[in-house]
């Protein structure tokens, strides 16, 4: 079974569509936490006890694990996660060329997805591609402000730039294991590429504290066959504070998965 198989078991084991984000900010660790051997491993392992029941995966952010603690923390929370029968899609928007990305690609002995960056063009992202079993999530059009600065760019042939993406990543899935970024902040543009594209699996980030559109993310960003994956980050990990701070994560998980069930 390819990434897409098993996640498609998770989807229909849990009911549920959510990524739970796991951006685990060191600055934002409560108190009680922070004299824990590795305080980022202790605050997933509560957020993983409390919202495992509604996780389709879980995506850490590589960005909050740049340090020597901050690695040995991710690989606990890997182990725990799987433990829970949980899928990791490791965002790392990883991309270069000869044996840079060839090392990058490496990520993926531990991981069962992850997320890469085009803009070097496929020789860049081959090592990943090849990866049968494993899930590639191509950044198309990304919810941030300034993503229209490039991504919006208008080709020769009167495509902007996202959808010329789009297409290369359709063409690239030639081992069913390609999905594209598209987030929930450009609702028209989820349209469309979901016309352009309809075999791909969407992950589409920004519902949450970034007021995404949840109805259009369904709609839109799940395959026909209901596989794909709408991400929370921050609304689900930080949805309390202090003691308790796990059990508000698992609410918010939880309203997050009956919200987005209300337009499956």
């Amino acid at each position: 079974m390819n990434f897409f198989d098993r996640l498609a078991d998770r989807i229909a084991t849990v009911d549920s569509v959510v990524s739970v984000g796991l951006d685990a900010d060191p600055s934002r660790i409560p108190d009680h936490l922070q004299e824990k051997d590795l305080p980022q491993w202790a605050f997933n392992r509560r957020i993983i006890d409390a919202t495992h029941e509604h996780a389709a995966v879980y995506k850490p952010n590589a960005a909050f694990y740049e340090s020597e603690e901050g690695w040995r923390s991710l690989r606990e929370t890997i182990a725990y996660a799987e433990g829970k029968g949980v899928p990791i899609l490791l965002d790392a928007k990883r991309a270069d060329i000869g044996n840079t990305t060839r090392q990058y690609a490496k990520l993926l002995d531990d991981v069962d997805a992850i997320t890469v960056n085009p803009y070097m063009g496929r020789d860049s992202l081959e090592p990943f591609l090849s990866r049968e079993d494993k899930g590639v999530f191509v950044l198309c059009r990304t919810s941030n402000p300034g993503a229209s600065d490039l991504q919006d760019l208008e080709l020769d042939t009167g495509e902007p730039l996202y959808e010329r993406v789009a297409a290369l990543a359709d063409l690239w899935n030639r081992n069913d294991n390609v999905g594209i970024v598209v987030g929930a902040t450009a609702p028209e543009e989820l349209e469309s590429l979901r016309e352009q594209v309809p075999e791909l699996p969407f992950l589409v980030p920004g519902v949450g504290a970034q007021g995404g559109d949840a109805e259009a993310a369904v709609e839109f960003g799940l395959r026909a066959d209901g596989v794909g994956l709408v991400n929370s980050s921050r609304g689900i990990i930080f949805a309390g504070e202090g003691e308790g701070f796990e059990k508000a994560a698992g609410r918010a998980a939880r309203r997050m998965k009956r919200r987005l069930n209300e337009f499956r």
